[in-house]
């Protein structure tokens, strides 16, 4: 990558930066701060940052992502009520892990998705990212809803759709929103870890 290309491109974007793009990233990293700490916070300021980003990537022409933070909003919903209501017996809804069966069918979920989406974008919109758009927006499908069932694998999902969102935001001049994307790849790992070992602790 050219670093004055690089340079140029981030002082323009931080340039056509709007107040509305910064309160989309404010609330959208508190919300996945909540959620490494598994608490219920999550989902009122996730809500917040996805009814935003409806509004911008639909400015942006990208439209998959605009479905998919549709889908984070109901699927908020969904989480917040099943977190707070676990089990009989149990104050919280445990951090577990899949199963086999669980694995393929959030494989499944993810090549279906992907595939339904890139014929969409292709064919009945004017999306330039095709590919892209219906890759970030398939993984993070796949995360937003291991994450309602609280499963440690949310995490892997939500890394790899951190690192393809940071050059596709980057390629739109969505600067604040790339960086918010990079944080949002530290912060996934250190969930994964946490996760990883309050499942531990609760299979013990």
């Amino acid at each position: 990558m050219d670093l004055q290309w690089f340079l140029d491109g981030l002082t323009e974007g931080l340039r056509n930066m709007t107040w509305l793009e910064a309160v989309a990233v404010f609330f959208g990293i508190a919300s996945v701060f909540y959620s490494m700490k598994e608490h219920i916070w999550v989902y009122p300021t996730g809500i917040i940052s996805t009814l935003i980003y409806v509004w911008i990537c639909f400015q942006y022409k990208l439209y998959a992502d605009m479905g998919i933070n549709a889908y984070y909003f109901s699927m908020s919903i969904y989480g917040w009520y099943v977190w707070t209501h676990p089990n009989a017996g149990e104050k919280v809804l445990p951090v577990t892990w899949l199963k086999p069966k669980g694995w393929l069918v959030s494989l499944g979920i993810f090549f279906v998705s992907y595939l339904t989406l890139y014929l969409v974008l292709s064919n009945f919109t004017d999306s330039d990212v095709p590919y892209w758009d219906s890759f970030t927006t398939s993984s993070a499908f796949v995360g937003m809803w291991l994450m309602a069932k609280k499963k440690v694998e949310n995490w892997i999902f939500w890394i790899i759709t951190d690192l393809v969102s940071v050059p596709l935001y980057f390629y739109k001049g969505l600067i604040l929103t790339t960086v918010q994307f990079t944080f949002f790849t530290v912060l996934a790992t250190m969930g994964l870890i946490a996760w990883i070992k309050s499942a531990r602790a609760y299979e013990a």
